[in-house]
């Protein structure tokens, strides 16, 4: 008997796809880091356990389950963990773990491509362009190199997963890989997929309004309450607030909480550990228990959004020579423009600051106020109300308007 444990995302569906093509027989168990711990131990404690052929991949049993596995192989009973998490380097203390994030080249790996060369080294798969294909396709789209490749096709293949289900992609993969034919997408899946994207960036579009930030450690953490489309969306958001180091999505039906980065000196792993969570230093999760409830739900719950900035103002624009607005969600003002001394930040009837480079003020800004680039209606309203002016003339000559605004409150005399 060969048993499987492994994930259920696209990346541990695929090493089950490739188990079912390499075994006559296979039990498969798709699972995930909360339940996989005592699935593995039930069929530990099972009777068709002792002679079996025991893989785990794409996941990492906790410290008593691994012991019990030790305990095992040291019986002479089968088990090998394939994985390529970080987090899961301490399985290659033992002679049945082999976890491998990059290989020898510096590609980065997924559990399907690990899988894939291990099943063709062993004799038990034999290689073919069409699974070759698969393969890396997984791969790109589980460590996200997909994006920096452009190769769309790697992510659509994980959309239509979204789409189909589990038991839907299994049923349409399990045959369109048994075939041996070219691997591709159909047309139908291809049109499915291209209304499938229209309501992804809707739903992002959404999720941009309602996120909230807070600082957690050292670092300034943005929030959002998410249940689809995480790797889209974590992606999205962090290249939408590079300020923020990390994304944290809480999914409260599944209990589960994704973080995502941007940032190669933030390792959200590491910052998953702390938790009892793990993954890529990219991508990582952890679970909604009695620590992360009132970090990530309870404090930030109360919080106003993000003041997302502004894309196609025609007045309030970052290299206006009278300077630039800023605002948040609280009504907190600041205006912003070059002196001789840098960067110079003036809040409405507050302090001033100044900073080296643009790129240093506009970073503290946000990551102290959740502020953003005012859209131009806002800056109308707020200059109509503090001039005492009509919004059409001050946007009929909206220089003047600024410098006015600047000797009356003193920033310009």
């Amino acid at each position: 008997m060969i048993k499987l444990f492994t994930d259920s995302d696209l990346d541990g569906i695929g090493c089950g796809l490739l188990a079912k093509l390499a075994f006559t027989e296979v039990n498969i168990s798709f699972c995930s880091y909360r339940n996989l711990d005592e699935r593995v131990t039930q069929f530990l404690q099972s009777e068709e356990a002792d002679n079996a052929m025991l893989f785990i991949t794409d996941l990492a049993v906790g410290k008593d389950v691994e012991e019990q596995l030790a305990e095992r192989a040291k019986r002479g009973g089968h088990v090998q963990v394939i994985d390529h998490h970080v987090t899961a380097l301490h399985f290659n203390d033992y002679p049945w773990g082999w976890v491998v994030p990059t290989d020898d080249d510096g590609k980065k790996t997924s559990a399907t491509s690990l899988f894939y060369d291990y099943l063709v080294r062993e004799g038990k798969l034999a290689p073919s362009d069409s699974l070759a294909t698969f393969v890396e396709l997984v791969r790109q789209y589980d460590t996200w190199e997909w994006e920096e490749n452009g190769n769309l096709q790697a992510k659509r293949l994980n959309d239509l997963l979204t789409i189909l289900g589990l038991d839907g992609f299994w049923d349409t993969m399990s045959e369109r890989l048994a075939s041996g034919e070219p691997f591709a997408l159909t047309e139908t899946e291809e049109l499915i997929l291209d209304m499938e994207e229209k309501k992804i960036q809707r739903y992002i579009r959404q999720k941009q309004k309602q996120l909230v930030q807070r600082s957690l450690g050292d670092y300034c953490i943005g929030v959002v309450f998410a249940e689809r489309h995480l790797s889209e969306l974590g992606n999205a958001l962090s290249k939408r607030y590079p300020h923020l180091d990390l994304i944290a999505m809480v999914n409260m039906g599944t209990k589960h909480i994704g973080f995502r980065t941007i940032h190669d000196d933030v390792n959200v792993a590491e910052f998953a550990k702390q938790f009892g969570g793990g993954g890529h230093p990219k991508a990582s999760g952890c679970f909604v228990d009695d620590t992360t409830f009132p970090l990530f739900v309870v404090e930030t719950f109360p919080l106003l959004p993000v003041y997302g900035d502004a894309e196609q103002n025609q007045l309030n624009q970052r290299d206006e020579a009278e300077g630039t607005f800023w605002t948040n969600h609280h009504g907190q003002w600041w205006l912003s423009r070059r002196t001789e001394q840098g960067w110079t930040l003036y809040a409405d009837g507050g302090e001033t600051r100044t900073f080296p480079e643009e790129t240093i003020g506009e970073r503290w800004l946000k990551r102290q106020f959740a502020a953003g680039l005012a859209h131009d209606a806002t800056v109308l309203e707020f200059l109509s109300a503090r001039l005492g002016r009509d919004k059409d003339t001050i946007q009929a000559d909206y220089p003047a308007a600024v410098k006015q605004y600047k000797q009356q409150t003193g920033i310009e005399r």
